[in-house]
């Protein structure tokens, strides 16, 4: 099985979660491929993020959601045309079931593309 982070990317945020307040999230889209099938997916995880150098995750503020599965491989072309941009869509609606929001406008780091 192979994992590879297509898109990744750390932002501001608010929420609170198991009387933790979090304060920045880590928002991706993942594509995993295994034995001639594919799979994206969205992910959001909220973490506290205390202060400019803390990027410690933590893990049971997290929600995934999968946007494609199906025979084949990575494809470039789905990633940049389909899946790219409904990734925030799909992410605000994981932070609200999560109880929590992403500012959009408030980017902690580039985005990584893989």
């Amino acid at each position: 099985m192979k994992v590879i982070d297509v898109y990744e990317q750390y932002f501001k945020a608010d929420c609170l979660f198991n009387t933790v307040q979090r304060n920045g999230a880590v928002v991706k889209l993942t594509a995993t491929s295994d034995a001639g099938q594919i799979t994206y997916e969205a992910f959001v995880s909220f973490f506290p993020h205390e202060d400019e150098e803390d990027f410690r995750i933590s893990y049971d503020a997290e929600a995934h959601e999968t946007l494609y599965e199906g025979k084949g491989r990575r494809s470039k072309k789905r990633e940049q045309n389909e899946l790219l941009p409904t990734v925030r869509e799909h992410a605000d609606a994981l932070a609200a079931s999560l109880g929590g929001s992403i500012d959009w406008d408030a980017p902690l780091i580039e985005a990584r593309l893989g």
